[in-house]
């Protein structure tokens, strides 16, 4: 039994890594890069990383993560949330450096590029959770309040991020992006489902006492 749960532990965490590291490795691998500079370049993998962080983020919280129980996971969450603004200002930064009238037009959802306005909306989600979570204690958010506020705003980043990323064409590789997108989407429908769950039979359990 212990051999089992340690094999399917290494086998989850394998699995995650490939998730996350077979898209990066293919676009490394990309032709295109020959043509971009390395600024574009940081800024391209970073939006990756992010979405990678986007995958990680309900396997923490949702503890399926092997060696990351309740506690560890929703520590590991804050932290990983915290890389994920750094990937995301990295991405948008490094863009609007080589490109700043695109950039200006994607931010004021004005851009033709139909990608624009997905990734700018999950961008703006991401930001409103990292200050109300670092604010949540000034104000006072109980846990059904934050949970009320977070979770739209979960469904508007993993939307708006899948979106973006399946809508562009670039440097990474359409079969590993298509896979990472629908990974993302089933770690959060997961989710929802297992939190929409527990709150029935808590429901249940409150209604026979």
């Amino acid at each position: 039994m212990k051999r089992w749960r340690s094999a399917r532990a290494v086998l989850i965490w394998v699995a995650l890594a490939l998730a996350i590291g077979v898209p990066i490795a293919a676009a490394a691998a990309s032709e295109q890069l020959a043509w971009r500079g390395p600024v574009y370049i940081l800024a391209g993998f970073a939006g990756i990383i992010a979405l990678g962080l986007v995958l990680v983020q309900p396997l923490l919280i949702g503890g399926y993560l092997p060696g990351l129980p309740a506690y560890r996971g929703r520590r590991a969450h804050h932290w990983i949330g915290g890389a994920l603004v750094v990937a995301v200002v990295i991405h948008v930064a490094g863009l609007w450096f080589t490109s700043p009238p695109d950039m200006i037009d994607a931010l004021t959802y004005t851009s033709p590029t139909p990608f624009s306005p997905f990734g700018v909306t999950a961008m703006w989600a991401i930001f409103i959770i990292a200050v109300l979570a670092l604010l949540r204690q000034r104000l006072g958010l109980r846990l059904r309040t934050w949970r009320i506020v977070h979770i739209p705003l979960a469904i508007v980043i993993v939307a708006g991020s899948v979106v973006h990323c399946l809508l562009i064409e670039g440097t990474m590789e359409t079969i590993s992006k298509v896979a990472l997108c629908a990974l993302v989407l089933a770690a959060a429908a997961k989710i929802m489902a297992d939190l929409w769950r527990r709150r029935t039979l808590r429901g249940e359990s409150v209604a026979r006492q």
